[in-house]
């Protein structure tokens, strides 16, 4: 019978396991008990859907062979690293039966004191960055781009370090802090639970995104949109729709979500009702041609992905040497920090100004052809809101 290893979640230390329906007793004590042949079936046909799961798979490979090669890593070196932010978070929202929750203090190896029992912060924020170590197609600045956009939101917005989640591949042994399926899913509602007026939430991710057919007819270009987990080959990816159900509809009146997204096809990830068009200065409508509910309950969800739906996001060397960077994170970051008081339409406005001056330097510049895209251009970010707002008076604050 097959085994594999698998870390005892008590004491983490590896246990030499057989894959199905046995239990094993780790030396510490606790009890391990793996899935049933059954239920590993029954997950397999649940992931792939209908059909040949075999031909999927092949069909899902061949999306990666054409899509990561762009949000690739084209370094060897990467800089900074996540282990100090990995255990940022110290708090868990627990819902009770109402829908509402409490803080509940978690232990953590950070410094930082955990929020006091009875108190509740109106700030929020789940970062994730996937850089699938085990993969042809890993990525090495994801882990800077989530120490970019922590520095951001703890120095420049006042987010408590202790109410920010860092999901990341850090610490193996960590498991609850991988970004897998799983835990990212509960990590976004963790994000929602229980918000109320005054509230700003922050839904950070920077990895591989992807596209694939729509079929409910909620979709205008005819294509859902994708985020991959670190385990996506296996758990498959999360779409646009579970998403938008999961942290769009739950925003009640007065409570302010951002998402950023420094992913490839990340232009709708959110599936809101309106996206701008910058060079008209107008709003489209991106309402869903079944109709199906996108909306919020009065909450506004505002989100900033890295380009549009059927363009390439960016992992280079570019902007800071050796060390590589989410092409949009780097410049979102870069831009705020030098320019605090800016409305949504100046921070596009410099955000672009910015792409079209390192794109302009690839023609003269030898050394950028090698490192940025494998020739390609940045891609300019997309705005896409649950409402419309006069972007070049509303001031992007977090």
């Amino acid at each position: 019978m097959a085994s594999e290893k698998i870390p005892c979640p008590s004491c983490k230390q590896w246990v030499q396991m057989t894959l199905y329906g046995t239990q094993h007793r780790c030396v510490c004590g606790h009890v391990i008990t793996t899935r049933s042949a059954a239920a590993e079936t029954q997950r397999e046909t649940s992931i792939h859907g209908h059909g040949d799961h075999k031909r999927a798979r092949h069909s899902l490979r061949r999306w990666l062979g054409r899509c990561f090669q762009t949000k690739e890593s084209s370094s060897n070196n990467s800089s900074s690293s996540c282990s100090s932010s990995r255990n940022s978070f110290k708090q868990s929202y627990t819902g009770t039966g109402t829908g509402t929750g409490t803080l509940m203090s978690l232990p953590s190896s950070r410094s930082e004191e955990p929020v006091p029992c009875g108190s509740r912060p109106n700030k929020r924020a789940l970062l994730c960055g996937v850089t699938y170590k085990q993969h042809k197609y890993k990525l090495k600045g994801t882990c800077n781009d989530v120490k970019n956009m922590e520095n951001l939101l703890t120095k420049t917005f006042g987010f408590p370090a202790n109410c920010i989640r860092i999901l990341s591949e850090d610490d193996p042994l960590d498991l609850e802090r991988i970004p897998t399926k799983k835990n990212i899913e509960n990590s976004l509602k963790w994000l929602v639970e229980g918000c109320q007026r005054g509230d700003s939430l922050v839904f950070y991710f920077s990895g591989h995104g992807l596209r694939q057919p729509d079929f409910k007819n909620d979709e205008l270009d005819g294509f859902d949109e994708t985020i991959c987990p670190v385990d996506f080959m296996k758990e498959g990816m999360i779409l646009d729709n579970d998403i938008n159900e999961t942290i769009v509809w739950p925003l009640e009146e007065g409570v302010t979500l951002h998402a950023i997204v420094d992913a490839c096809h990340s232009g709708t990830i959110l599936d809101l009702e309106h996206v701008y068009d910058r060079k008209l200065n107008i709003w489209k409508d991106n309402s869903p041609p079944s109709r199906a509910k996108k909306s919020t309950k009065g909450g506004l969800a505002i989100s900033l992905s890295a380009c549009e739906d059927d363009k390439m996001a960016a992992d280079t060397t570019a902007f800071a040497g050796k060390s590589m960077n989410g092409a949009m994170t780097y410049i979102l970051t870069e831009t705020v920090r030098n320019k605090t008081d800016i409305t949504y339409g100046v921070l596009l406005d410099e955000m672009v100004k910015y792409i079209k001056k390192i794109n302009s330097e690839r023609w003269t510049n030898s050394r950028f052809l090698r490192t940025v895209l494998r020739h390609k251009t940045i891609q300019e970010p997309m705005l896409s809101s649950s409402e419309t707002f006069e972007v070049n008076l509303k001031k992007f604050v977090l």
